[in-house]
C-alpha cells in the first residue's frame, strides 16, 4: 500500500510540474501584442531616419560630383555636354584631347543616387546663376527629368 501511495503522489506531482512548464495561451498572447506595439512605434522612426540618411547622402553625393566636374572642368577647358553627361568622367568622349581620367571609379557607366536612379545633368543650366544643373529625384520617383521637381537635390 505505501508503494501504491508513492506511485499515486510521484503522478500528482509529475502532473503538476508539467503544468508548470510552459506557458499559456494569454501569456502569449499578451508578449505578441506587447512586441506589435513596439514595432508599430520604433519601425515608422526607424523609416524616417532611413529616408534622412538617404536624403543626406544624395546632398553629399551632388556636392561630390561637382567638384568632379570641376576637376574635368580644368582638364578640358568646359564641363561636359548634355549629350555626353556624367558618363564623361567615366569613359573618355570621342575627340577628347586632355581628358585625363576616369574621373571616378564605375564599372557600369555613370554613378546612381542612393535610391538608384541616375543623376539628371544639363549643361548649359536652366537655373539662373549655375553653369550646369546635376541633380537626384530625391525620394520622389515621379520627378522626371525636371531640376524644379519637388523633391529634387541639386546643386
Amino acid at each position: 500500500m505505501t508503494e501504491r501511495m508513492r506511485v499515486r503522489t510521484r503522478t500528482t506531482k509529475d502532473r503538476a510540474r508539467g503544468a508548470e512548464a510552459g506557458f499559456t495561451l494569454l501569456e502569449v498572447l499578451v508578449v505578441i501584442a506587447i512586441l506589435g506595439l513596439l514595432i508599430g512605434l520604433v519601425a515608422p522612426a526607424a523609416l524616417r531616419q532611413l529616408g534622412g540618411a538617404q536624403t543626406s547622402v544624395a546632398r553629399q553625393s551632388v556636392q561630390r560630383l561637382g567638384g568632379v566636374l570641376d576637376i574635368y572642368r580644368l582638364d578640358m577647358g568646359a564641363y561636359p555636354t548634355t549629350d555626353q553627361g556624367l558618363q564623361a568622367l567615366v569613359t573618355r568622349p570621342s575627340g577628347a584631347a586632355g581628358w585625363n581620367g576616369p574621373y571616378l571609379k564605375a564599372e557600369q557607366g555613370p554613378p546612381l543616387d542612393p535610391w538608384n536612379r541616375p543623376y539628371l545633368y544639363r549643361n548649359p543650366s536652366t537655373r539662373p546663376g549655375k553653369e550646369y544643373d546635376l541633380c537626384s529625384r530625391g525620394p520622389n520617383p515621379q520627378g522626371g527629368e525636371s531640376v524644379s521637381a519637388e523633391g529634387a537635390i541639386c546643386n
